[in-house]
């Protein structure tokens, strides 16, 4: 695991005043991202403050070398994929010297801020990009809150979790075709319905689309086919985290999803937040992986490693917004929908990693893991609206008088996110929003 140093110091400051104090991007964070200024091409830069740091024009102006400059160059493009592919000694080692060519106390500040103009570039006036060409999706279910409520939602009489819940880190391969980043506009999809049990099928636009709260995780260097990745070493291959939601189309999906599960329900749209947030920057929030129940399992031995159980886990707290053209036209903010916590999860992101390889696949750089939707106890923590809305016995009723079961047109929806800890600044991973357009 990432070890805390000089860049998760609480006292240090950037000469970028806007760093300062700020809820998501202080110097502590210091996110990977792609993004594109007024009238110039996608390149890779950083997030600090309001503003972006532009690599390519930091490399121009000689302030990296070496090594350095190599990993420099890799972040620079229009996708951050080779940076993956370097590791995490080269992701670490260029933080690092980011962490301090914006430190307060660099005695070349004045150098530096005479640059400003040219390694500054103003966030809101930015583009930001989807920040890796994605290889492969894949989606996993590992939030044991979302799935014991959908569980007995979806099969009242049932049990709750399928039997292979608690042995296996369950996922399905979705369509990397359709990741998007945030603030991209979510067509409507179609598809079968089946509306009355019993009845035929009809053709039509999904009557019942919901999102999804999840967390992401960018793969960076692979494995070579048929070679497993162990537990302890998934690390390294882990290049970063970022927001994701999972948009779901639960009519099209009841449907179709026997016996294979997800198809044209997921495949039209999945949303992930522009800036990657890196391991050392989330270092000091790690925590022990949640105890298992008593009675559960303990997972096979491919699965476990006493190392991943002790600071596997990260504390995030997460958060849904759902913003209506009916809270707008009266004047009210987005209405929050739930809150949830990374923590929740069953699985640790080694688990996903070591079972998503244990059978010889081979992950590449850029790579995309979603961690299935996380909730937490009980149907105001829902990750879904599925959950929120109780499969539409119970609509949402919003500050606006609006009800919600399901999403509408003109929808928008929120994840934000953050780490606190006493002792260490709190950072923000950006926003992952999506409006729903017909």
């Amino acid at each position: 695991m990432t070890q805390i140093d000089a860049t998760h110091d609480r006292d240090r400051r950037s000469w970028v005043a806007s760093a300062d104090a700020h809820p998501e991007f202080p110097i502590q964070n210091l996110p990977f991202g792609v993004f594109g200024p007024p009238g110039g091409a996608a390149r890779g830069g950083v997030a600090i403050g309001d503003e972006i740091f532009d690599i390519a024009a930091a490399r121009e102006a000689g302030l990296f070398q070496g090594n350095l400059d190599a990993a420099a160059q890799a972040a620079a493009g229009p996708t951050l994929n080779a940076l993956a592919a370097l590791g995490p000694s080269a992701r670490a080692g260029l933080r690092r010297k980011l962490s301090e060519l914006l430190s307060a106390e660099n005695p070349e500040r004045s150098r530096l801020e005479s640059l400003a103009d040219r390694l500054l570039h103003r966030a809101a006036h930015c583009t930001l990009h989807l920040p890796m060409a994605v290889g492969n999706y894949t989606d996993f279910f590992a939030g044991i809150h979302h799935a014991t409520a959908t569980g007995r939602l979806l099969r009242p009489t049932g049990e709750a979790l399928q039997p292979n819940y608690k042995h296996v880190p369950v996922a399905y391969h979705g369509r990397a075709s359709s990741v998007r980043p945030s603030g991209a506009v979510v067509r409507r999809p179609s598809g079968q319905r089946l509306e009355q049990a019993g009845g035929a099928p009809s053709f039509g636009p999904s009557l019942a689309l919901d999102y999804e709260l999840e967390f992401g995780v960018w793969i960076g260097p692979g494995n070579a086919p048929g070679e497993p990745i162990p537990v302890g070493r998934a690390g390294d291959h882990i290049f970063g985290f970022c927001l994701l939601n999972d948009w779901s189309a639960r009519d099209i999906q009841r449907w179709e999803a026997q016996p294979l599960g997800p198809f044209l329900a997921k495949n039209f749209a999945t949303t992930v937040s522009p800036w990657i947030i890196t391991p050392e920057a989330l270092a000091p929030f790690r925590v022990a992986q949640t105890p298992r129940p008593a009675g559960d399992p303990r997972p096979l031995p491919y699965l476990w490693d006493e190392d991943d159980q002790q600071s596997g886990a990260i504390d995030i707290a997460l958060e849904v917004l759902l913003a209506t053209e009916g809270l707008a036209a009266k004047g009210l903010p987005a209405q929050r929908m739930s809150r949830a916590n990374t923590r929740n999860l069953y699985w640790t992101f080694a688990q996903m990693v070591a079972h998503h390889t244990c059978g010889g696949c081979n992950l590449v750089p850029g790579d995309l893991f979603g961690s299935g939707t996380i909730s937490g106890p009980g149907p105001e923590a829902g990750g879904s609206l599925l959950e929120r809305g109780q499969n539409g016995r119970a609509p949402v009723v919003l500050a606006s008088g609006e009800t919600r079961a399901f999403l509408y047109d003109g929808d928008e929806v929120i994840f934000r996110a953050a780490c606190r800890r006493d002792a260490f600044v709190t950072i923000g991973f950006g926003e992952c929003r999506g409006r729903i357009a017909a």
